[in-house]
């Protein structure tokens, strides 16, 4: 559910904007990213965080910024939405935020030496943004995106998902590749060479955060709030027979593409 399924332009940019409207609840219950990631980007790029200068673009409220921040990382933000902007503002005082998207980075050329996209580039229209992050990246720099994808091998998420899609109208072939990395390796990537990797974490969370977690999707966002609750509720009594303690496991697998710019 982090990508968006068969949508035309109109559709995305609706969807990629209506965060803005669920800012604090996305800021709350989203899951961050494992350690483990940082570690396996830093070696595919032969190079650390630490000091380098990175952007990370559609930073949202701030998840992906604050792990860069923390190993060391000299982090501007670039965000479109206005609410996740100011929940940003409030979570990372200490960190610059700009507003801009991928298809016209308000970066100067060669600027950059780490490029991020956390849950963020399937909203962006790689006949630009592919051209942009060549433009901001330093020779040798990297670009990265990754996204948290659900992990489909575990049955109840598996059993999740398909309610999901089956009521709002998905296939479910689409949802077998919600972490988005098969669309930009299917894409035109030129010059850029990507390769792939990916982390298997876990979170352990109370019932009412898991499913304010899933009520953050863009695909209930547009629907509002009456559509969205009535899943919710439904859900709740099947996660229940699942997890009758009410901590739920959730289970992600990391997907990732990392290309240097030649």
């Amino acid at each position: 559910m982090t990508a968006p399924l068969h949508t035309d332009r109109a559709d995305l940019t609706d969807r990629a904007l209506s965060f803005s409207s669920a800012a604090a609840q996305y800021a709350a219950n989203r899951p961050s990213y494992p350690p483990a990631l940082l570690e396996a980007i830093e070696a595919m790029a032969g190079r650390p965080l630490a000091g380098a200068r990175v952007a990370d673009i559609g930073a949202g409220t701030g998840i992906a910024t604050a792990l860069l921040h923390a190993r060391g990382a000299d982090v501007v933000a670039v965000e479109p939405g206005d609410g996740m902007a100011e929940q940003f503002r409030r979570a990372l005082p200490e960190v610059p935020v700009v507003r801009g998207d991928g298809n016209s980075l308000p970066l100067a050329t060669a600027s950059v030496d780490f490029l991020t996209y956390a849950q963020s580039w399937h909203w962006t229209d790689p006949e630009r943004s592919i051209p942009e992050a060549v433009r901001v990246l330093r020779p040798g720099g990297a670009l990265v995106l990754w996204w948290n994808a659900a992990a489909l091998d575990v049955p109840w998420i598996d059993a999740q998902t398909d309610r999901v899609q089956r009521y709002f109208g998905l296939e479910r072939t689409a949802g077998r590749n919600g972490d988005g990395t098969h669309a930009v390796l299917a894409g035109p990537t030129d010059p850029l060479d990507f390769a792939r990797g990916q982390v298997r974490w876990s979170r352990r969370v109370p019932l009412d955060t898991h499913l304010a977690n899933i009520g953050s999707h863009s695909i209930f966002l547009v629907h509002g709030a009456e559509k969205a609750a009535a899943f919710l509720d439904e859900e709740r009594s099947h996660l229940l027979t699942v997890f009758p303690d009410g901590m739920v496991e959730e289970t992600y697998d990391v997907a990732f593409l990392l290309a240097v710019r030649p």
